[in-house]
């Protein structure tokens, strides 16, 4: 009997242009990319795309989305490090390979609620980007 398949991830990363820490991020978070190809990756420039980040207050960047069904498994500010964003990466998989249900997010209800649009949004876009 084989194990099950890793869960599918959305994994978004909120940065800006004019950000340095973004813009040196940048490439560790496409390593990331190219070593766990069975997620999906997503750079979003808030100022690029505010329609989609506008109702979320980030204050420090680079920020990092995990979503798996459309439901946020982590939505936090994370240190520019590739091996700190693959460990909750990893551990949001197990989690969900355990039947541990998402998190309640620490933040105000506005900003819950403006996380949760946006991974139900993000989510969305994806499957249909693939079709699914």
């Amino acid at each position: 009997m084989s194990a099950p398949a890793p869960p599918r991830l959305l994994i978004a990363c909120l940065c800006a242009q004019w950000c340095g820490t973004c813009r040196e991020y940048r490439a560790a978070f496409d390593q990331l990319a190219a070593a766990l190809p069975q997620h999906r990756w997503r750079w979003l420039d808030i100022e690029d795309e505010a329609e989609l980040a506008d109702d979320i207050d980030i204050e420090t960047f680079p920020t990092l989305l995990i979503v798996h069904e459309g439901q946020v498994r982590f939505a936090g500010t994370v240190l520019p490090r590739a091996g700190d964003a693959q460990r909750l990466i990893e551990s949001a998989g197990e989690q969900i390979g355990r039947g541990v249900p998402p998190p309640t997010l620490p933040g105000p209800a506005d900003q819950d609620e403006a996380w949760a649009a946006l991974a139900a949004r993000l989510w969305a876009e994806d499957a249909a980007a693939a079709g699914c």
